[in-house]
């Protein structure tokens, strides 16, 4: 992992497409302000985390129909 400091106002950027800017720093609160092209997807963490499971759950629900419906015209 690499690990920047930079100050309120600063910012990294990652490839020629994206740039992240720390927009303010409130106590132990840090607001950053995210640049990058409209096709990416941008997420927090958490978020991004129960996307994942949630699809996770979706496929195996699907399979789970695949599999029925296989069986089903099988009798």
């Amino acid at each position: 992992m690499l690990i920047l400091n930079r100050k309120e106002n600063e910012s990294i950027t990652i490839g020629d497409d994206i740039e992240i800017k720390v927009v303010s720093v409130e106590g132990n609160q840090v607001r950053i302000g995210i640049d990058a092209p409209s096709h990416l997807d941008i997420h927090r963490k958490e978020i991004y985390m129960a996307i994942q499971e949630e699809n996770r759950a979706a496929a195996s629900a699907s399979d789970d129909l695949m599999n029925l419906l296989k069986r089903s015209q099988k009798e």
